[in-house]
């Protein structure tokens, strides 16, 4: 930014007032590149153009963008608020925060028209049809569509049931009327007054509310019973059972918890997830995740607010008289009569940990896609999410992690499992028996090993790995680490210890650990990567332990030496098939005296 567009951008800030209102931030071509409100414009637009060490990368890419700056003033914060939204939904700024829907949900439609249709679709039309959901599984809502028509008798022709239509007898009857899924409506054999309580029943099953329809289904049943219709009673008992198992699996919360919204955001680096459930009659009907880009300098709160306020223009029925939410967002002041709370324990504190963990579920989903889709950008921002994570100065690229393995001392070896990008680089794995310690001494066991695998690169030449992982704690961490400083590159390798609790890491000279945050993907590198060496050593560790008990056992057989223990293993492969073997069989191979020998040691 040059002087006399600093210069310009200090008058026109100095000449803000101190009101509510909207400020827009334009670069050199004159387009609007960031739109943000403000309780009091002066001091938050101020606050961009004010050296801060706690500006993020964006803010400072932005604010060296910014050559112009606009301001609208409003009534109150409230107003200030809803302006924002409609700004940048129709100016669509490079640096706010866009919302990405990149999946259609399944909805369940009640069409409007004579004797309505139920069902399925992905379009929301605004031609007055009444939409319930989203569902966040298209399992979900078919299980929902199908418990419907066996319950209650609907039409699923595509016939026009107008009443002219259905006067002048251009009908007839289906299949499904013989069945008796369906009353007839399109021959007048059931009026469309009759067809609008079942439809009702239908709104009363997709808000979760099954009473009205077990009170029909009971009615209905008793009716047919004092009629002496026993066929169409056992129909209607089959339905009642039905009516049972579907409310038996559906996702009961609680019988107190009656009618709520829950709405959780999941920050994640350039990118949120927020997630809806609906709670009616304390069943969730309704799950619905956003991805949304988190634009520049912008707070949990505001992405908060921001998707509540998607979410709430694209759902039927607007939002509960309760919303349960993880903070108070700023755009409740929009919705009255509505209360927002924020719970601390309790069956509402569990049903907005089970939202959060519907958002992870869809970030995994994301995640996964990106990674089938775009590879190189997957690991791009894994690396770049892994460098912030562990106060990296360089992306790990080339990880290598050291883990030991001996049992009661015996057989010590250990291993070394390399990563590239963030996946195992198998070919690169190297086992190491321990050579210079006796017994159980771990440490002794990670200088060896650490110095053995660095010496050797340094002698080579081979380049060094990004960071170096040990998987022991603070005893074999400061262990490697001393290697390190003996070979001089302790300053130019990265270093840490894992804990027992995965999440704890620690660095080098610091008593303390270091929780990584257990919802990033970091961790999850991390766990495969212990999981790895752990796999590795355990392997080698087993194939030495297994070979060393073969050759002892032989070995301490008094007058068998090492040609009659190769000639025997030829033979018969293995210790457990030498002790099958009759001593008739082993004869044939060591002799009448040596087999006796054999035969009598392995009992």
């Amino acid at each position: 930014m040059n002087t006399s567009i600093r210069e310009h951008i200090k008058d026109m800030v100095a000449q803000l007032p101190h009101e509510p209102g909207v400020y827009q931030f334009l670069d050199r071509s004159g387009k609007i590149i960031y739109v943000g409100k403000a309780k009091d414009l002066r001091k938050r637009v101020s606050s961009y153009f004010v050296e801060n060490r706690e500006h993020s990368a964006k803010v400072i890419v932005l604010v060296r963008q910014v050559v112009d700056i606009r301001h609208i003033v409003v009534n109150s914060e409230q107003d200030a608020l809803l302006l924002e939204n409609s700004l940048i939904k129709s100016l669509q700024p490079r640096y706010n925060i866009l919302l990405k829907d990149d999946k259609t949900y399944p909805w369940i439609v009640i069409r409007k028209e004579p004797f309505p249709r139920v069902q399925s679709t992905r379009q929301l039309v605004r031609d007055g049809s009444e939409y319930y959901g989203p569902y966040g599984s298209i399992s979900t809502q078919r299980n929902i569509l199908e418990f419907i028509r066996e319950v209650v008798p609907l039409r699923t022709c595509k016939l026009n049931l107008s009443p002219d239509a259905i006067a002048r007898g251009k009908h007839s009857v289906c299949l499904q009327y013989h069945l008796g899924n369906c009353k007839g409506g399109c021959v007048g054999a059931e009026s469309e007054a009759e067809y609008k309580e079942h439809i009702d029943l239908v709104r009363s099953i997709l808000k979760g509310d099954l009473r009205p329809v077990r009170r029909w289904l009971e009615s209905e049943m008793m009716s047919a019973a004092e009629e002496l219709k026993f066929e169409v009673a056992e129909r209607f008992k089959q339905r009642l059972r039905l009516l049972g198992d579907y409310q038996s699996k559906s996702v009961i919360v609680s019988a107190k918890i009656v009618d709520c919204d829950v709405f959780t955001i999941l920050p994640d680096d350039d990118v949120a997830y927020c997630n809806f459930l609906r709670i009616r009659h304390g069943s969730i009907v309704a799950v619905q995740t956003v991805r949304m880009t988190t634009g520049v300098d912008t707070t949990e709160e505001e992405l908060l607010s921001t998707a509540i306020q998607h979410i709430v223009e694209n759902i039927a029925g607007g939002l509960a008289k309760e919303v349960i939410v993880p903070f108070i967002p700023s755009a409740a002041i929009l919705f009255d009569g509505v209360t927002f709370t924020v719970p601390k324990r309790g069956e509402k504190a569990e049903l907005l940990e089970f939202s959060l963990k519907s958002a992870r579920i869809y970030r995994a989903e994301v995640m996964k896609n990106l990674e089938i889709k775009n590879p190189e950008r997957h690991t791009e921002r894994l690396m770049n999410a892994m460098q912030k994570e562990l106060h990296l100065k360089h992306q790990p690229r080339h990880i290598e992690c050291f883990d030991n393995s001996n049992l009661q001392g015996t057989n010590a070896v250990a291993a070394c499992v390399v990563f590239r990008d963030g996946k195992p680089s198998r070919k690169e794995y190297r086992h190491f028996n321990i050579k210079s310690v006796e017994g159980i001494d771990d440490f002794a066991s990670m200088r060896e090993i650490v110095h053995r695998r660095y010496s050797r690169l340094l002698e080579e030449g081979s380049p060094l790995p990004d960071l170096i992982i040990v998987d022991g704690g603070k005893g074999q961490l400061s262990s490697a680490y001393g290697v390190l400083r003996e070979l001089g590159i302790a300053d130019r390798v990265p270093i840490v210890g894992l804990a027992e609790r995965l999440e704890e890491v620690f660095y080098p000279n610091d008593s303390l650990p270091y929780y990584l945050s257990r919802t990033g993907e970091p961790l999850k590198v991390i766990c495969h990567i212990r999981d790895e060496a752990h796999r590795f050593g355990i392997t080698f560790h087993r194939q030495k332990r297994s070979k060393n008990f073969i050759v002892s056992e032989l070995d301490s057989i008094k007058g068998i030496g090492e040609k009659s223990r190769t000639a025997l293993l030829r033979h018969f492969r293995s210790v457990a098939a030498i002790r099958r073997a009759s001593t008739e069989d082993i004869a044939t191979i060591v002799g009448d005296a040596k087999a006796k020998i054999i035969k009598e040691a392995l009992k």
